[in-house]
């Protein structure tokens, strides 16, 4: 039986998507990523290249680190430390992004904020993540995870909608910003560390962590590495997770694309303002969350599995269509489509690691589900650079995302949802 306190506990954590998708949503996809391109580029090919490779090299540090920190951290006892390092980094780039003024010479103070933010926030999502199975029973797992995921949407929504009529739009903008210096934009950057500040504050104050192993920090590290030593070795013991995992790595390479380019597809190849930009956000966010919360309970009874590949086709299907119309409408019309799909496959892919991973290693196993999705997760921004600026399309570059789609829903076939087992 669910008490007050689980009810509070599990509240606070759903409440931290709701505080840090301010930043994905905002910095990485809507608003700062068309900003840069647009406003301090002031190139559409040359930005799109250069966002790219900063994309992926923050991804790849990501890759590198996520691991090691998680079985780190499960030799250690307690998430929240490292959770609220994280989420320190991310508040702080994002303040800082004030100093990005629309000229080439904050090219570089642009991506070195908005990568570091970026390596931060996905750093926080491992401990973040890893809290979920300690907190409800396994047949609610993939509701609690959707709820999350679907809170996090309406948080981007609800931040997007703060930004479009607070700022972008406001006439005159407030606190006498200057629009010809596009204070009313870089507004934003702090905006956001002030909302990722305040709402995730119940997480650290309501939601449980473990208790302290009390083993010394020193031997904390030298463990924790030789456990992911030891596991990365043995990993054909624990066959089902890496058959999985292998297959995250690739359709998640898709989806981290998708959110890193959409916004510039939409600027670049629609024309797309910077208000229309934030509602056409504001509308993927709305759509988004409503098939995280209706997916939620199709997780629990029919399985993550079968929520991955239903969103994997219908991500491959939309996306092909939204690559050759040509119409604006249809954009938005395909691409709301598309936003049903994106949270289910998210959150599903939560639920089944967390339904997976063997219990003392679930900090560890949450690790290398961040590595999972961002081993190659530099392949996707860099290979879209890439074919952007060998031929010179917007459209040629975005389509890379469906082949990440394609092979994904294909690997993911010989997946099992039962617990992990361990094979001699």
């Amino acid at each position: 039986m669910t008490t007050a306190a689980d009810r509070k506990a599990i509240v606070a954590w759903c409440l931290f998507d709701w505080a840090n998708s301010a930043f994905p949503t905002v910095v990485i996809t809507f608003v700062f990523a068309a900003y840069f391109v647009k406003g301090v580029v002031g190139d559409e090919i040359a930005g799109t290249a250069m966002w790219g490779q900063a994309m992926g090299l923050s991804a790849l540090v990501v890759a590198v680190l996520s691991p090691i920190l998680g079985a780190i951290a499960d030799r250690s006892g307690r998430r929240k430390p490292w959770l609220l390092a994280s989420t320190v980094g991310a508040v702080v780039a994002s303040a800082l992004l004030w100093r990005v003024t629309p000229d080439p010479s904050s090219v570089i103070l642009a991506l070195l904020l908005c990568a570091g933010g970026n390596i931060a926030f996905e750093i926080g999502m491992v401990f973040y993540n890893a809290m979920l199975p300690d907190l409800v029973t396994g047949r609610r797992i993939g509701r609690v995870s959707g709820w999350g995921w679907g809170l996090g949407y309406v948080g981007g929504l609800v931040c997007l909608i703060c930004v479009l009529y607070g700022f972008v739009e406001a006439s005159p903008p407030p606190f006498g910003l200057d629009p010809t210096a596009a204070e009313h934009i870089r507004a934003a950057g702090p905006f956001v560390a002030i909302w990722f500040a305040i709402f995730s504050l119940p997480l650290f104050l309501l939601t449980p962590d473990r208790a302290r192993s009390g083993m010394p920090a020193a031997d904390a590290v030298r463990q924790g590495i030789r456990s992911l030593w030891s596991t990365l070795k043995g990993v054909r013991a624990h066959r089902n997770v890496l058959r999985f995992l292998i297959a995250r790595m690739i359709y998640t390479d898709g989806l981290n694309t998708l959110f890193a380019f959409g916004g510039l597809y939409a600027a670049g190849t629609f024309g797309m303002s910077f208000s229309e930009l934030i509602k056409f956000g504001i509308g993927m966010n709305v759509a988004a969350g409503l098939g995280a919360f209706a997916f939620a309970w199709i997780d629990d009874r029919a399985g993550p599995k079968r929520v991955i590949h239903a969103s994997l086709i219908a991500l491959t299907v939309l996306g092909a269509a939204i690559l050759v119309v040509r119409d604006v409408e249809l954009f938005w019309l395909i691409g709301l489509s598309l936003g049903l799909f994106i949270g289910p496959a998210q959150s599903a892919s939560r639920s089944l690691m967390a339904r997976l991973a063997p219990a003392d290693m679930r900090t560890e196993m949450f690790g290398l589900y961040a590595l999972s999705g961002k081993a190659t997760a530099f392949l996707g921004p860099i290979l879209v650079g890439a074919l952007t600026a060998w031929a010179d399309s917007q459209r040629a570059g975005m389509a890379v995302i469906l082949l990440f789609f394609i092979i994904g829903g294909l690997l993911m076939v010989r997946v099992s949802e039962t617990p992990e087992i361990i094979e001699a």
